[in-house]
């Protein structure tokens, strides 16, 4: 389908121009042969630069970066650069697209982030470009190193940097859209005939948020393992350093293991099917409690679990809750790894200590107690609780990201597909569950929310790939067929990703399960 979007950018090409010599700005150039499409407009910003560079099959001063990323075979495009600003917010937004010469399918597609960087840019854009896609990825204008730590979110003087986290939140993935647009319709001489979003983690946030803000924005969006409630899920991400270090003890990532051994060992069958995977983390009941006088061997070692450990590890897979008991967000799911977010280390000298993810620990640092120096390790239950508390009161209308009302995206026609890995260590599988179950209910029941926007979850899978189930192949695909066909997807195939041999399978449609005939009921 065609949205009125793609035919105000053509109209106002001309109209663009004549701005653009009218404020004097810089004029566009074209190395490399690469043709000269208009300057865009996009009302409440500026456009400071644009620039265009031809890079014949994948080559010019991209090279070396795009032969780090395997792109061999990347087709001959134009490399447009756009930076804007918002005054009087002083920012430097950076858009990247790539717009294939001769190989270009008609679409449109905007890619998202990861962590707390608003695009990935190359390692985005090299795929969607050899599969035909014009392509587009942003920076939100976010200066230094993209991932991490977050030195954008501060001030001089030490206040929140409001306009940068509205960027990052949900502004950059709409102006990129909007500018994009123009930008495609003015070199092929014709509108994308579709717009779509993609992206994992971050970049599911940011297809959600577009959903929930910018209805119009893109025909189909693929928001995969989305980092929903952003501002509560970073706390919950932190939960399992508080619940360490209030105990006093840090369980190695070997001792960890040995309870994810004995959870699959209990629940693999939970799903009728025994393949060394929980595929129904929700009925796995395991007690940690019964691996209490065990003994297990790490690096040489013989070391025996205590009660302390299984307590921590409890309170890890329960996930936190206040000192009353209520509960505030999802725990990590049976079955996933504890290492991303219940690292501990070892120094030299010295007790262990916890080695927290980095998102959660610079959120914290930065954004709800702004200082960056900040020794996390000595947070524990009553500071969290102050620290959830803030998170949530502050953060929740700008970057929560969990809005269930998506009326105006099914009234623009816009159709939305989610994966998430069940034993997703990062981003918790529970998140998205229970914002699909919020939707249905704000949106007439799941038989109307499947006609726009269907859940699928990978049992075994990690965070947007790896473990050991297997993940959807090319879900995008699917989206395709679903928003320009109309054949909305039951099932998604999926594999295994750097196993030997390699298992190939079926993702279903939630709430359905795969069977052991690979079919979904």
């Amino acid at each position: 389908m065609r949205r009125p979007v793609l035919h105000l950018g053509a109209l106002l090409l001309p109209v663009v121009l004549m701005v653009s010599v009218a404020v004097g700005a810089v004029l566009l150039t074209g190395p490399g042969g690469c043709p000269r499409p208009p300057r865009p407009y996009l009302p409440g910003a500026r456009i400071l630069a644009m620039s265009a560079v031809g890079r014949p099959d994948g080559m010019g001063a991209a090279a070396s970066r795009l032969d780090r990323l395997g792109a061999s075979g990347v087709p001959a495009f134009c490399d447009v650069t756009i930076v804007l600003t918002h005054p009087p917010l002083r920012d430097r937004v950076r858009i990247e697209l790539w717009l294939p010469r001769s190989t270009w399918n008609g679409r449109f597609q905007a890619t998202g982030g990861g962590a707390l960087a608003a695009g990935e840019f190359e390692r985005a854009l090299v795929p969607a470009v050899r599969q035909g896609y014009a392509a587009a990825s942003t920076d939100a204008g976010l200066p230094g190193t993209p991932k991490r730590p977050p030195v954008w979110a501060l001030r001089h003087d030490g206040t929140i940097n409001d306009g940068l986290l509205v960027n990052f939140a949900y502004r950059s993935v709409h102006d990129m859209s909007q500018i994009a647009k123009q930008v495609i319709a003015g070199f092929y001489g014709r509108p994308a005939a579709y717009s779509y979003f993609t992206g994992c983690s971050t970049g599911g946030r940011q297809g959600l948020i577009e959903a929930q803000r910018y209805p119009g924005d893109f025909d189909g969006i693929l928001a995969d393992a989305p980092a929903i409630a952003w501002n509560r899920l970073t706390l919950a991400q932190f939960w399992p350093q508080v619940v360490m270090n209030e105990a006093g003890v840090h369980p190695t990532a070997c001792e960890f293991a040995a309870f994810n051994r004995a959870a699959i060992a209990a629940c693999d069958g939970d799903d009728g099917s025994l393949d060394g995977i929980i595929g129904r983390p929700d009925t796995c009941r395991f007690d940690p409690s019964r691996l209490v006088g065990t003994s297990v061997r790490c690096h040489g070692r013989t070391i025996r679990i205590t009660s302390a450990d299984a307590d921590i590890v409890r309170r890890i897979w329960d996930g936190p809750t206040t000192r009353a008991g209520e509960r505030q967000w999802y725990g990590l799911p049976r079955g996933a790894s504890f290492n991303w977010l219940a690292g501990t280390a070892k120094p030299l000298f010295g007790p262990r200590h916890g080695a927290p993810f980095p998102v959660a620990a610079d959120w914290i640092r930065y954004f709800l107690l702004r200082q960056p120096h900040r020794d996390v390790s000595t947070i524990g239950y009553a500071e969290f609780e102050r620290l959830f508390d803030v998170s949530r009161a502050r953060y929740g209308a700008v970057i929560g990201s969990d809005d269930p009302d998506l009326s105006a995206f099914r009234a623009a026609g816009g159709k939305m597909l989610t994966w998430h890995g069940l034993a997703d260590p990062v981003i918790f599988p529970q998140g998205t569950v229970g914002y699909r179950r919020r939707v249905e209910s704000a949106m007439g029941g799941a038989e109307a929310t499947d006609q726009f926007y269907r859940v699928f979850l990978a049992p075994g899978v990690g965070h947007c790939s790896g473990g050991s189930g297997p993940a959807p192949i090319d879900p995008l695909a699917a989206l395709v067929d679903w928003v320009e066909r109309g054949r909305a997807p039951d099932m998604l195939p999926a594999a295994t990703t750097g196993t030997h041999p390699n298992i190939s399978g079926i993702v279903c449609r939630y709430p359905q399960r795969a069977t052991a005939d690979r079919a979904c009921r």
